[in-house]
């Protein structure tokens, strides 16, 4: 149990602005409990998936000026859906604070961003 409440804060810390790599995490969990592969998915899955969303709210909280970077253009463009690939490293973060900027609808980047990052944790426990 402290194991996947370790594996939860190393996915929810990495979907923040610290760059701590979640796959490791998994990774090492996976070695040590390869039977539970449903469950660790799961448990980073929901962990990285609230840590991005905890950046979609910081996005929230910043004032409504005009702003023009990369990552804005790109969510005004392509609108939730490109939450999918918050999972990246670098660029995820700046698109989850831009997304809440955008007052994107909460649910819809929720979605998308939880789709992407399943996707990524199910493709490290394959390679585990």
């Amino acid at each position: 149990m402290e194991a996947l409440l370790g594996l939860f804060a190393a996915s929810f810390a990495a979907a923040t602005l610290f760059p701590l790599p979640s796959e490791a995490a998994l990774f090492a969990y996976l070695q040590h409990y390869p039977d539970n592969a449903a469950l660790a998915v799961a448990v980073a899955t929901v962990g990285n998936t609230a840590g991005g969303m905890t950046s979609y709210l910081i996005g929230r909280f910043i004032p409504s000026k005009k702003l023009d970077s990369k990552a804005i253009q790109r969510v005004r463009r392509y609108g939730a859906p490109v939450t999918l690939l918050a999972w990246l490293p670098i660029v995820g973060d700046a698109l989850s604070v831009a997304a809440g900027w955008l007052r994107i609808h909460w649910a819809a980047v929720l979605g998308f961003m939880a789709t992407g990052r399943l996707l990524r944790y199910i493709a490290v426990a394959a390679l585990a």
